[in-house]
């Protein structure tokens, strides 16, 4: 588990097995970030059981600290480890837990994560432009727009515009390089 000061990631288990399936099947939630079509039964607990077996991909459960039950996940996934770069995405599953700096912390655990454990160099993912409560999550971590997709979405009777944000690994400071021949030592020639 990898724990912040609000919340913890962790392994899905098969008791979150139920809200995710309501999560999936929620309309209003999905106008946040994709397309809404209805995921079966039968689909979502095939998945729920093959997740941890795909390596391009990794996906935590997002829990209150001292909680058991889930509020939420954090997704990695197109995990690249030529190109050292991912993609990211979050749902904070029932409307009474979002506002309260959980998925702020669950997005920043995870971007951390991937510096840490998958020593990856760049996150990137999709927003759309009108979710203005997730872009603003998004740049407190320290995301950057690279670029707007217009009329990427047709939903609801009506195109939507999504924005492609990236952060990159944070730059280490070196101790300034030494120049080679003035460390050297001179001798010196008499005559």
């Amino acid at each position: 588990m990898i724990a912040g000061n609000k919340i913890v990631l962790g392994a899905l288990a098969p008791a979150d097995f139920a809200p995710l399936y309501a999560w999936f099947n929620d309309v209003e939630a999905a106008r946040l970030d994709f397309s809404y079509r209805p995921i079966d039964l039968a689909t979502h607990l095939q998945w729920c059981q093959n997740v941890s077996n795909d390596p391009s991909r990794v996906v935590f459960a997002i829990r209150r600290c001292g909680d058991p039950a889930i509020i939420g996940y954090v997704k990695i996934s197109n995990i690249n480890s030529v190109h050292r770069s991912a993609d990211i995405g979050i749902r904070i599953g029932d409307e009474s837990n979002r506002n309260q700096g959980f998925g702020t912390e669950a997005v920043r655990l995870a971007v951390d994560y991937c510096w840490k454990y998958l020593n990856l160099e760049r996150v990137s993912l999709i927003v759309f432009s009108a979710n203005a409560r997730a872009i603003g999550v998004y740049r407190t971590i320290g995301f950057k727009k690279e670029g707007l997709l217009r009329r990427y979405c047709f939903i609801d009777g009506e195109w939507i515009d999504a924005v492609i944000m990236a952060i990159f690994r944070p730059t280490r400071r070196q101790a300034p390089k030494q120049n080679v021949a003035a460390a050297q030592p001179r001798v010196l020639q008499t005559a």
